[in-house]
């Protein structure tokens, strides 16, 4: 008799550990799916931004596709984009998807999926200008750029090199106005964010000249933390670029 009930508790220890391993399910112990943090900038179309109280665009398209074919659930958290990589640092955001992109100084501090974009900054100065057509011309110009942004990096690293004074801003919408009045005489901006927002609204800009570099867009993780969900973004934009549901979403907003 102690044999049999030696043996019943085994078995009901075995499904109890089988419960409790929960793999890469993307659900809890009690059956709930996990739900991911997911920090925003939702001043950034056609990536990110909000419409009728909805988060849209882009990156959201693709980050809510992505929880969809891998089994978790998402919570999306906005905030201005200097601050998003200061909030995985403090635990209060666990992945980060807002037009970021892949820089040698950032992967000191996260680590990127594989690219989902090629981006590319670009100079944007007032439509009547016709001074300024590449890096060549903007000596002795005031430059206006956001905050945090590889926009931000490329100026203030090339300041001196350059001869340009930068100005910076918190949001997209501030730093185009300032130019549009001649505040600034022209602003770096990445490439498909400026030329989306030139063809939605008459800014008073324009885009010259050639790409300054080759910039790609990541979903990043805090460096060495959740490198099971980093794998289950990479699943996901593999089969998203497969079956053609990614090039759905970047037609939807840039008809490319």
């Amino acid at each position: 008799m102690k044999k049999v009930k030696l043996l019943s508790l085994f078995v009901v220890l075995a499904l109890l550990l089988a419960a409790c391993g929960g793999g890469d399910s993307g659900e809890k112990a009690d059956g709930e799916k996990t739900v991911y943090k997911v920090g925003i900038d939702t001043t950034y179309p056609p990536f990110e931004y909000e419409e009728n109280g909805e988060y849209t665009g882009i990156d959201i398209d693709i980050m809510n596709a992505i929880a969809k074919s891998q089994g978790f659930e998402i919570e999306f958290s906005p905030m201005d984009f200097g601050g998003i990589i200061p909030a995985m640092q403090a635990g209060q955001l666990d992945v980060a998807i807002a037009g970021m992109s892949i820089t040698d100084e950032r992967k000191k501090v996260v680590d990127f999926s594989e690219p989902y974009f090629d981006a590319g900054l670009s100079l944007v100065v007032p439509k009547d200008n016709k001074d300024i057509q590449s890096p060549d011309d903007i000596k002795g110009k005031k430059v206006a750029v956001k905050k945090g942004t590889t926009g931000a990096t490329y100026a203030t690293e090339n300041a001196d090199k350059l001869g340009i004074e930068v100005v910076q801003f918190n949001d997209s919408p501030a730093m185009f106005q300032e130019v549009a009045n001649g505040n600034a005489d022209l602003l770096i901006e990445d490439y498909p964010v400026i030329s989306y927002a030139i063809a939605q609204k008459d800014l008073g800009l324009k885009v010259v000249g050639d790409r300054l570099n080759g910039d790609q867009y990541g979903i990043a993780v805090l460096k060495g933390e959740n490198q099971d969900l980093l794998e289950k973004i990479n699943k996901g934009l593999a089969e998203m670029k497969e079956d053609g549901s990614y090039d759905e979403i970047i037609n939807k907003y840039l008809g490319e």
